[in-house]
This record gives structure tokens, C-alpha cells and sequence, in this order.
């Protein structure tokens, strides 16, 4: 019977994902696997095109314009969760972020990241007991996740915490 268990719990230490465990839909409703981003540092974030935060797609696009490519990349989540500050579809949504900010960075579909109807991808970053580092509960837009080039969580930022923080920048230049 002890044997037993301690497959179950091995084989429950074996189940934990990463950022590369998950597929998501891009904003133009191509599919993204996030495996693609192995060997990249990677900066989430959930975005709103209606929030007094909105303005960091600015930064988020100049620190992608210095660090994207080969080792880094920034990945919006467009999500409607806090006081309908992105009631948009994705159309819109794509259209406002490149004809205001400019923004190349990849965007994927509008989710949830929050709540009974959490992302799956968000209940892995926000939860302890899935991400295996911390529990980081999404409090506003334009909150940021930080994820090393093996894709585990390493830090977040909160929602008024600028992109091109110290934090962020001393990490990328790791």
C-alpha cells in the first residue's frame, strides 16, 4: 500500500507543467504553441485597450524593440476582467494596439484570467500548486509574469509596475 502511494505522488510530480505544456489561440485565431518559446525569456501580461494603464503598450513595444527576438518575447493576453476595459474583439483589439502603439509583439485572443472561467494558462501562472514557485493572483491589467528559457515561473510584476522596470531589465540581462 506505501508503494502505491508513493507512485501516486511520484507520478503527480511528473504531471507539472510549464509555459511549453500550453497551445493557445493568437489574436487572429491561428493556433500558438507556447513550446516555440523554448530558449526564450518570456514576459506575459494581460492587456486592456480601455484601462489608465494602457499606455505601457508603449513600453512593452520599446522593450521588445531593444530585447525581442532570439532570447526574449512579450506576449499580450487581451482580457475583459476588470470594469469592461476591454469589451473590444479581437479584431478591434488588434487593430487599436498596432495603429496606437504599434505593437508586433504577439497578441493572442481575448481570455479570462481570473475567476471560475480562468484560462487555463493563467490558473497555471497564478497558482502555487501548479506553477511549483508562487501564488500571484491577477489584481488589475497589465499585470506581468515573468518566465525563464525552460519556461517555469520565475517572478510577476503588479499592474503599475512599468515593463521596463529594473527588475526586468536586470533579469534579462542575465
Amino acid at each position: 500500500m506505501a508503494m502505491l502511494v508513493l507512485m501516486v505522488t511520484m507520478s503527480g510530480f511528473s504531471q507539472v507543467k510549464n509555459l511549453h505544456s500550453f497551445k493557445v489561440t493568437a489574436i487572429d485565431g491561428s493556433e500558438f504553441d507556447l513550446s516555440s518559446l523554448k530558449g526564450k525569456k518570456v514576459m506575459v501580461v494581460n492587456t486592456a485597450s480601455k484601462c489608465g494603464l494602457t499606455p505601457q503598450y508603449k513600453i512593452l513595444q520599446e522593450l521588445y524593440d531593444q530585447y525581442g527576438g532570439e532570447k526574449f518575447e512579450i506576449i499580450g493576453f487581451p482580457a475583459n476582467n476588470f470594469m469592461n476595459q476591454e469589451p473590444g474583439s479581437n479584431k478591434e483589439i488588434s487593430s487599436f494596439c498596432s495603429s496606437n502603439y504599434g505593437v508586433t509583439f504577439p497578441m493572442m485572443s481575448k481570455i479570462s484570467v481570473k475567476g471560475n472561467d480562468i484560462h487555463p494558462l493563467y490558473a497555471w501562472l497564478t497558482q502555487k500548486s501548479q506553477n511549483g514557485k508562487l501564488d500571484a493572483d491577477v489584481t488589475w491589467n497589465f499585470q506581468k509574469f515573468l518566465i525563464d528559457e525552460n519556461g517555469n515561473l520565475v517572478d510577476f510584476l503588479k499592474p503599475a509596475d512599468k515593463p521596463d522596470d529594473k527588475k526586468v531589465l536586470d533579469w534579462l540581462k542575465k
